[in-house]
């Protein structure tokens, strides 16, 4: 029965639930920034090697992400490589090895929640919601001076992220900082 209402509610409202995400999100309130720590100059490492099945996902995966314009062609002095990483369903996730970065950004420190308190807010609540953002962090533009500290080197170019990358550092407080300011009424 819920399964059915779900596909009702969908089927219903199309315009809300859309099947990808096929651009760069619009001007928000917030912005990913990356602050680096002061007299930082750019890190530039060389691409890991691939498998050549590994090199076709990649290719693909990228030619998504420049079709969508969330990375762009680079000239930037920044360079982390990047790898393939398995899913559970068998698919690849690209991963983009930002510890050399991360070891050099400041740290954000708006608060993240403690699962614990989470669980004691709901306490006695008789209604519960989740949510599941589609491509979450891609909904959130770089600030145009840090385009390029996202650069990310493969064997068949270089890129750069127009919108919030996985794997940095101040990612997970950016975006709570993002959904508190949306949900803030309802919190």
């Amino acid at each position: 029965v819920k399964l059915r209402w779900k596909r009702l509610v969908v089927c219903e409202f199309p315009g809300v639930f859309p099947g990808d995400i096929y651009d760069v999100p619009p001007e928000r309130e917030v912005e990913f920034t990356i602050d680096l720590v002061p007299g930082t100059g750019p890190i530039s490492m060389a691409p890991y090697r691939m498998s050549a099945s590994e090199l076709c996902e990649l290719k693909k995966q990228l030619e998504e992400l420049l079709e969508k314009k969330f990375i762009r062609p680079s000239v930037s002095p920044w360079g982390a490589p990047v790898l393939l990483i398995k899913k559970k369903d068998g698919s690849m996730r690209l991963c983009i090895d930002y510890l050399q970065l991360n070891k050099v950004t400041i740290e954000n420190k708006y608060p993240l929640p403690m699962i614990d308190d989470l669980m004691d807010q709901l306490v006695g609540a008789r209604v519960f919601s989740k949510i599941d953002l589609r491509s979450g962090y891609h909904q959130i533009k770089v600030k145009a001076d840090d385009v390029p500290k996202t650069a990310f080197r493969t064997r068949y170019s270089h890129y750069e992220y127009t919108v919030m990358p996985f794997g940095v550092t101040n990612a997970p407080a950016i975006f709570m900082d993002y959904m508190n300011r949306i949900f803030h009424p309802f919190l």
